[in-house]
């Protein structure tokens, strides 16, 4: 038998020029698609963290001309007493923030989702509050609770029998930065509890069903069956917290200001009062704090991916 022949038919003109087009337009929306974010990343992202790498060699105030220092500005940082104090007080705050964020979003969590209360969607809502407000607001609102005369603190105390007599919490040097966590914790509890809530949404729930036939309580079933099928959830959310609580100042900027007496300082906070302070500036000096910062938030990341697990739990 002889073997079939195979006929090759050339697309006509028209066809090729239909090809072409379609090209052309994939082309233009690739182009149209990616290079305005990447742009906007290179300008306002990638170009200031190069611009910051080369202030930090240099000792200028922003007015006058600048003069090239090398490595004296970190040699100065690593020697600054202040950079120590500011960088405890930002380790006081990763161990105690994002643990109590996270504890408190899961336990909240786990009572919307498995527990059967008709106030659950009411609650999601009111849970989420606080991320609806700005900092400025948060932090106006918790200064007021923690004031010494009118504030609702020392009120509910007065109530109990414990008279703090006019207490202000963020006037003590010993209470100022403790005080400056239930704000923190309460402004971001929100926002975790409904990611926590839909990540718990995906558990088949025959696993709490079998958990339940065998005696599982409830704190059982939290840590045994839905905290490991949620882990990589809860892994993010703390790589966030933690970078949180090691850059962000405002909150403390408006309740305290660093004070009293420095003990609520952060790096965050003592870079902006270095780089835009009313009785020193020196753009230099607060970009090498910045570039200690952004070591500090590598290493942190790098210690989290080393030390917590990847991947949930398959049952």
């Amino acid at each position: 038998m002889s073997e079939p022949t195979v006929v090759k038919v050339k697309p006509s003109y028209s066809g090729r020029m239909g090809m072409d087009k379609a090209r052309t337009q994939k082309w233009i929306f690739l182009i149209l698609a990616v290079v305005p974010p990447f742009g906007g990343y290179l300008l306002f992202t990638l170009f200031p963290n190069v611009l910051s790498v080369y202030y930090a060699l240099l000792d200028w105030d922003g007015l006058t001309d600048s003069k090239f220092v090398g490595l004296s500005n970190f040699v100065t940082a690593i020697q600054d007493e202040y950079v120590w104090r500011a960088l405890k007080h930002n380790l006081i705050f990763m161990a105690t923030v994002p643990a109590l964020v996270v504890l408190i979003s899961l336990l909240l969590a786990y009572l919307v989702t498995y527990k059967s209360y008709v106030e659950n969607e009411f609650l999601k809502i009111l849970f989420f509050f606080p991320n609806v407000l700005s900092i400025v607001v948060v932090a106006l609102l918790w200064a007021f609770i923690y004031d010494g005369t009118y504030g609702l603190l020392n009120s509910g105390l007065k109530l109990l029998g414990i008279d703090m007599n006019h207490f202000y919490w963020l006037g003590n040097d010993s209470t100022a930065l403790w005080a400056l966590i239930p704000p923190w914790v309460w402004g971001g509890v929100g926002l975790y509890v409904i990611i926590f809530v839909n990540a718990m949404s995906g558990i088949p729930k025959s696993l709490y069903e079998s958990a339940i036939i065998e005696g599982a309580g409830h704190m059982t079933r939290l840590f045994k069956i839905t905290l490991p099928l949620i882990l990589p959830v809860v892994r993010v959310s703390a790589l966030f917290l933690v970078i949180s609580t090691l850059k962000t100042f405002e909150i403390i900027l408006i309740m305290t200001n660093g004070g009293p007496s420095g003990s609520t300082d952060v790096i965050g906070l003592y870079m902006f009062n270095l780089a835009f302070g009313k009785e020193y500036i020196n753009y230099g000096y607060a970009s090498a704090v910045g570039m200690i910062l952004f070591v500090i938030l590598i290493t942190a990341k790098l210690l989290m991916d080393k030390f917590l697990p990847n991947r949930g739990v398959e049952y």
